[in-house]
């Protein structure tokens, strides 16, 4: 047995030290410090998923050089978490994932910020930032979902309708006592991808990644989405005929294979957030997704 955890710490470890996977999308070493002790700041982006506060505000297209197309990211803290430096632990998927794509071809901006909705990326103006610096030619990655459940107008107040269909409903917001109208997860789904399309770039929807928790207690089986986000992610990528990434399924298919002693090790604080060795894993596991989808020429920027 310890033999067998020697070999899964080393693994790990191994995938962590792979070289480029430690820098971000402009090319700069990324601050690794990690603390032996959790501050109370750590605890709310280890509970919440990321403090915003923590975020740093970049601007769309800053990574733009002539000729060259632009790939951004967009979604929550499973993609980018906190500051992106690692600081409480946990890392998102966005990080490292301008490492699978040819840096002579083509840029990566990870524009996700962590405790974010399909919902509320829009409605708090975070889109509008993004889509201004979307031009011809870019490709917006887009995967929502982890934070749309919840309530409607209470305490955080960031959840979709369930399903895919038109219709909105209207609430107050117990915050600021201000009407707001809320529509389907696919509604906001399929807004993204119109939008993106609009500008003459390319959408491509994203299931999001699998939590760390199975069928049953005593399964080695992770749960999937496959009846509920990721049913309607799917949908609203057919309705819009925009290409789609399953990466739930490819992910938890990895996951399943791997047994709960490994998988422990690729999240970090709860059963959401991954740490660097998980973030790794999805990132590569996406790029895979990305390279088996037909007609869809982003597959060609990705690294041999």
């Amino acid at each position: 047995m310890k033999l067998l955890k020697f070999k899964i710490v080393a693994a790990c470890l191994f995938l962590c030290a792979l070289p480029g996977m430690a820098q971000d999308a402009a090319g700069k070493p990324a601050d690794k410090t990690t603390k032996s002790v959790i501050t109370g700041e750590d605890l709310l982006g280890l509970k919440s998923g990321a403090d915003p506060r923590k975020a740093t505000t970049i601007t769309a297209g800053y990574s733009r050089k002539k000729g060259r197309p632009v790939l951004f990211v967009i979604g929550d803290s499973t993609a980018k978490n906190g500051k992106d430096n690692g600081s409480n632990g946990q890392w998102g998927w966005g990080h490292f994932f301008g490492d699978c794509f040819d840096s002579t071809k083509v840029s990566v901006e990870n524009h996700a910020l962590g405790g974010r909705s399909s919902r509320t990326y829009i409605s708090e103006g975070l889109w509008d930032k993004v889509l201004m610096g979307v031009q011809p030619g870019d490709y917006v990655l887009i995967q929502f979902g982890h934070n749309d459940s919840g309530p409607y107008n209470t305490a955080r107040a960031r959840a979709s309708l369930p399903g895919n269909k038109d219709a909105d409903t209207t609430v107050v917001m117990e915050a600021t006592g201000k009407t707001e109208n809320i529509h389907s997860f696919g509604w906001y789904m399929r807004k993204y991808a119109q939008d993106v399309k609009a500008k003459g770039a390319t959408p491509i929807l994203l299931s999001h990644i699998p939590r760390n928790m199975f069928t049953t207690k005593d399964s080695v089986a992770v749960n999937r989405n496959t009846n509920g986000f990721g049913k309607w992610t799917r949908e609203a990528a057919a309705m819009e005929n925009v290409p789609y990434v399953d990466a739930n399924k490819l992910i938890a298919d990895k996951l399943d294979k791997m047994g709960k002693d490994s998988i422990q090790l690729l999240y970090h604080g709860d059963h959401t957030h991954t740490s660097m060795a998980g973030a790794v894993l999805n990132a590569r596991t996406i790029a895979e997704g990305i390279k088996e989808l037909k007609n869809c020429e982003l597959k060609r920027l990705l690294k041999k």
